[in-house]
Parts: C-alpha cells; sequence; structure tokens
C-alpha cells in the first residue's frame, strides 16, 4: 500500500503498524515525533496502530542543542 511520509509517496506493506515504518525508515533508535492524519501517535501506541493506504504522516527528528 502507497502512504505519504514527509510529503513523499512510499510503499509499505499493506499490515504495517506505526512500529513497522518507523523501522523501515531507520528511525527506530531517535527521538521521534509521530502525526498520522494530522494527529499525534504517541509512542506507546506504535506497536499497535495500523496504517492505512494514503495515510498523511509527518515524522519529526528531535534534535538537542543549546
Amino acid at each position: 500500500m502507497i502512504v505519504v511520509v514527509n510529503g513523499k509517496e512510499l510503499e509499505i506493506k499493506s499490515s504495517a503498524t506505526a512500529e513497522h515504518l518507523i523501522s523501515q525508515l531507520n528511525y527506530q533508535d531517535q527521538r521521534i515525533a509521530l502525526e498520522i492524519n494530522e494527529a499525534i501517535i504517541p509512542k506507546s501506541r506504535h506497536t499497535e496502530f495500523a496504517l492505512k493506504e494514503n495515510d498523511k504522516i509527518e515524522i519529526i527528528k528531535a534534535v538537542g542543542g543549546g
């Protein structure tokens, strides 16, 4: 299925969860915020949150510093 991640189409498996997507994009060990269809998805729900065709996903990487 096709989803849109940060403005670009991406093909993922049809049974993918938010956690699968994060792993596919190599974000699993990084501090990120995940927004799907304009709703923030807490990390505690990533394993159970099923993605759907045409979901609009924004992944924001936290950057430390001062």
